[in-house]
């Protein structure tokens, strides 16, 4: 199983989202935290279980994305800087401007 780097704002995002959920649910919340981190160790077991992104920017041509299972707007993007090495660089809704929001971090 491959280690899980999460970059710091990874934890913005969870908050963010879980937050969000919660002002119409607040089990609902406290299961995207849990789902999330369930994907993350399928993410870990199997690092190419997520399909490449295809965006067009050429810094971000190996993000991979998959789904949080139960919350399938919400998307995990990582990329897998080795064998042992899975980097999660953001979660974001799927309605959001993935490519812009992506690229201004690089």
């Amino acid at each position: 199983m491959a280690n899980i780097n999460k970059r710091p704002i990874v934890s913005q995002d969870l908050i963010t989202h879980a937050t969000n959920i919660s002002l119409e649910n607040l089990d609902a919340s406290d299961r995207f935290l849990y789902s999330a981190e369930a994907t993350f160790n399928v993410i870990a077991q199997f690092p190419a279980i997520g399909r490449l992104s295809n965006f067009s920017h050429p810094q971000l041509t190996q993000i991979r994305q998959y789904q949080i299972k139960g919350f399938t707007k919400y998307i995990i993007f990582y990329q897998i800087q080795s064998p042992e090495t899975i980097e999660i660089m953001r979660i974001l809704h799927g309605a959001q401007d993935l490519e812009f929001i992506l690229t201004s971090e690089e």
